[in-house]
Order: C-alpha cells, then sequence, then structure tokens
C-alpha cells in the first residue's frame, strides 16, 4: 500500500518555522503585515479569507482586511492596491479571486507591487521562475515541491507528469520540477494518448479540474501521485482529481484529498509572507 504523504503534517512543520521567523523579525521591530482584499462575497472565498486570516493570527502575521461591496468598481479596486503598494507597514497584498464579472482579473494582478505579490501571480514573478531569478512563487506548486521534498522523495532525474496548464497550477509546476532537475512533460485536454503518456510517470500531479478522473490504469506501478483536485462527490464528501481507492495500491505515495495538497496553499502564502518581510 503507498504512503499517505500528510500534507496537514508538513503543513503544520512549515506553520512553525515561520512562526519562530516572525517571533525573530518582531524582536528585531519589523511587524509582518499582510492586506487581504475580497470583493463580493462568494461563500467559498469567504472561507478561504478566513481560514488565511486564522493562520496569519497562529503565526503572528498582523492581517488587514478589506471587505468590498459586490459593486465595488475596478477604479475603486486598483486605487486600494495603489495605496497598499506605497504603505510601507505593509508587506504583502492578496486580492482574493475570483472577482465579480466587471472587474478585470489580470489588470487586478499586473497592479500589484510584484515585491508584494505574496500569491505569485505577477507577470514580473512569473518571469522570474521561468528564468531561474529569485521572486515569489504560486503557493500551491510551491507546496508541492515541499510535500515531495519533506517526504524524502528525489525529483532530480525521474521521469515527471503534469496534467493540467493552468497559470496558478500547472505552468509554475512544471517549471519549478525542472528547477529540481525533474525532466518534466506537461499534458492537459488536448493531450493525446494521455494514458501512455502518465503511465511513463515516476512522479505524477494531477491538477485536471475532474472529479476522480485519474484510475489504476493511468499510472505506473510505484509512481508518486500528488492530488491537486478538490470536488465533493453525489454524497457531499469530498474528493479529488484521482480515483484515491483504485490507484493507491500501485503507487510508492500519495496524498489523500482533503489532507493532501490544500493546507499546503496556507502554509506557503504564510511562507511568501514572512518571506516579504525579510
Amino acid at each position: 500500500m503507498a504512503k499517505l504523504i500528510d500534507g496537514k503534517a508538513i503543513s503544520a512543520q512549515i506553520k512553525e518555522e515561520c512562526k519562530e521567523r516572525v517571533a525573530k523579525l518582531k524582536e528585531e521591530g519589523i511587524e509582518v503585515t499582510l492586506a487581504v482584499i475580497q470583493v463580493g462575497n462568494d461563500p467559498a472565498s469567504t472561507v478561504y479569507v478566513g481560514n488565511k486570516k486564522k493562520a496569519c493570527a497562529y503565526i503572528g502575521i498582523r492581517s488587514l482586511a478589506y471587505e468590498l461591496p459586490e459593486e465595488t468598481t475596478q477604479e475603486e479596486l486598483l486605487a486600494l492596491i495603489g495605496e497598499l503598494n506605497g504603505r510601507k507597514d505593509v508587506n504583502g497584498i492578496l486580492v482574493q479571486l475570483p472577482l465579480p464579472k466587471h472587474i478585470d482579473e489580470e489588470k487586478v494582478l499586473d497592479t500589484i507591487d510584484p515585491a508584494k505579490d505574496v500569491d505569485g501571480f505577477h507577470p514580473q514573478n512569473v518571469g522570474a521562475l521561468c528564468i531561474g531569478k529569485k521572486g515569489f512563487v504560486s503557493c500551491t506548486p510551491a507546496g508541492i515541491i515541499q510535500l515531495l521534498k519533506r517526504s524524502d522523495i528525489e525529483i532530480a532525474g525521474k521521469e515527471c507528469v503534469v496534467i493540467g496548464r493552468s497559470n496558478i497550477v500547472g505552468k509554475p509546476m512544471a517549471l519549478l520540477l525542472l528547477r529540481e532537475n525533474g525532466t518534466v512533460t506537461v499534458a492537459h485536454s488536448r493531450t493525446r494518448d494521455l494514458k501512455e503518456i502518465t503511465k511513463r510517470a515516476d512522479i505524477l500531479i494531477v491538477a485536471i479540474g475532474k472529479p476522480k478522473m485519474i484510475t489504476a490504469d493511468y499510472v505506473k506501478e510505484g509512481a508518486v501521485v500528488i492530488d491537486v483536485g478538490i470536488h465533493r462527490n453525489e454524497n457531499n464528501k469530498l474528493c479529488g482529481d484521482v480515483d484515491f481507492e483504485s490507484v493507491a495500491p500501485h503507487c510508492s505515495a500519495i496524498t489523500p484529498v482533503p489532507g493532501g495538497v490544500g493546507p499546503m496553499t496556507i502554509a506557503m502564502l504564510m511562507h511568501n509572507c514572512v518571506e516579504s518581510a525579510s
């Protein structure tokens, strides 16, 4: 049976490390501050924002919450970001996505100062990742690298397949695996013979957005499988993009849903916040 990669335990380690660093920064007179902006009251966004505030409180990061009404204009939102960019006491700025339809997400993300872009979505940070320069990295892929490293899973020289090519997970994930000397293939909805490709993978990272799509016949015996998906099934139970029951017996290691990748995203956000003040 596969080793379960415990995202809760690993994220807790990272949060403890962040807590220690925040305490040291406070001794030096530096208070780490994250500004979180939410426009409208999308229920899932409200839950995510609440979890981010709790994590900040636990680690000792000051969080400033800007809960704006749905009808907030793009100009008003950009003006707020401009003001936060200019504030010396704010280290990180996070705009909770999705935004209401009348606001251009790309324009908003491009307006955040790259040095305060703790989500790692600004083109400057994405470009830095592409050419191996220092910058903030998108939290979910950064968290997956930590899951692998802290579970003693070697990436260098391994055949790595990423299913999914989103700007938030798939593309940065491929770049991070390359940075760790993995041999990387990116597959997606237009990929032909997907099973042939995924069955080559020593490390298979699934971020395809379809519940339980990846079954045992997609997976090489002894592979490491990382499931980024999160859905509710017909019984309202959480599940991932991987059919855990059919795949787990064939893996050397696998992440569960929930309790795998999910907790790592917020842990890495906290890590980025601490970096922004360091």
